[in-house]
């Protein structure tokens, strides 16, 4: 009994982390500034679009869908058999329960995002990738706000 309820802990402590993580996710948007980013200022640079890729941008991995999917898929397990059955069942669990929530995560966190390729006033070209919050479409004029190497394209 004090097994199960170890890993009803761990299980409860798992879907905390993934409550928590769910708030902790930082923006790719050219709309959205940090607060460290407000009040400061940056170089503005002008030009035209010259090509539009759409890209996912994948957010970095956190590890809460594996911890959680584990806890979750060994408390699962844990429920086969008895004994010795019980403890494999808990660890075959545990292993295809942070397969499943590792995958979970991933394609959770990939957002849809645009390589803009532009063409600088001087001539110079530089792409840029950020979320797809605003459409851009060859031939639009743009500007470049770049501040600690940090940019962003908007109208």
């Amino acid at each position: 009994m004090k097994t199960r309820q170890f890993v009803m802990r761990v299980a409860g402590a798992a879907a905390i982390a993934v409550a928590v993580a769910g708030c902790a996710t930082q923006s790719n948007s050219s709309g959205v500034y940090s607060p460290g980013q407000v009040q400061r200022e940056q170089i503005v640079r002008l030009g035209t679009i010259e090509t539009v890729r759409q890209v996912a941008i994948q957010r970095q991995d956190s590890g809460v869908g594996t911890l959680a999917g584990a806890g979750l898929g060994g408390v699962a397990g844990s429920a086969v058999g008895a004994g010795r059955g019980s403890i494999i069942g808990a660890i075959v669990g545990a292993v295809a329960g942070g397969v499943a929530g590792n995958a979970i995560e991933n394609s959770a966190d990939r957002r849809p995002g645009y390589e803009l390729t532009v063409r600088l006033d001087d001539g110079q070209m530089r792409a840029i990738v950020q979320e797809a919050d605003e459409f851009f479409q060859p031939g639009d004029r743009v500007r470049i706000l770049s501040r600690g190497g940090v940019s962003r394209v908007t109208h």
